[in-house]
C-alpha cells in the first residue's frame, strides 16, 4: 500500500492566489475608506449642526403648539427631549475635551 503525500506545489499556488486576492482587497478597501471618510472636524461640525437643528425644530414645534397650529403634544415633548439629550451630549463632549486638554497641559515635560 502506497500513501501519497500532499501536492505541495498546488497548495503553495493556492495559498499564493489567496494571498494576492486578500492583499488587493485590503488595498482597495483602504483606498476607498480614505477617500470617503469625513475628517474629525467635519464630523464635529456636522454633529453641532444636527444639535442646533434639533433645538430649532423643538423650539418651532413648541411655538406652534402655543399658537394652536400643532395639536400633538407628544410630538412636541419628544422633540424637546431629543433636543435636550443632544445638548447634554454636546456639553459632555465639550467637558471631556476640555478636561483632556487640561490634563495634557499639566503634564510635566
Amino acid at each position: 500500500m502506497k500513501v501519497e503525500g500532499p501536492n505541495f506545489t498546488s497548495v503553495n499556488n493556492s495559498l499564493s492566489k489567496i494571498k494576492q486576492q486578500t492583499e488587493s482587497s485590503v488595498q482597495t478597501l483602504a483606498n476607498s475608506k480614505k477617500a470617503d471618510a469625513p475628517s474629525f472636524s467635519q464630523r464635529i461640525s456636522d454633529g453641532l449642526n444636527d444639535v442646533a437643528k434639533s433645538q430649532n425644530d423643538a423650539s418651532q414645534l413648541a411655538k406652534d403648539f402655543e399658537l394652536g397650529t400643532e395639536n400633538d403634544l407628544s410630538k412636541v415633548m419628544v422633540s424637546q427631549q431629543i433636543s435636550s439629550v443632544g445638548f447634554q451630549l454636546t456639553l459632555n463632549l465639550r467637558n471631556k475635551a476640555l478636561s483632556a486638554y487640561k490634563d495634557i497641559m499639566n503634564m510635566p515635560v
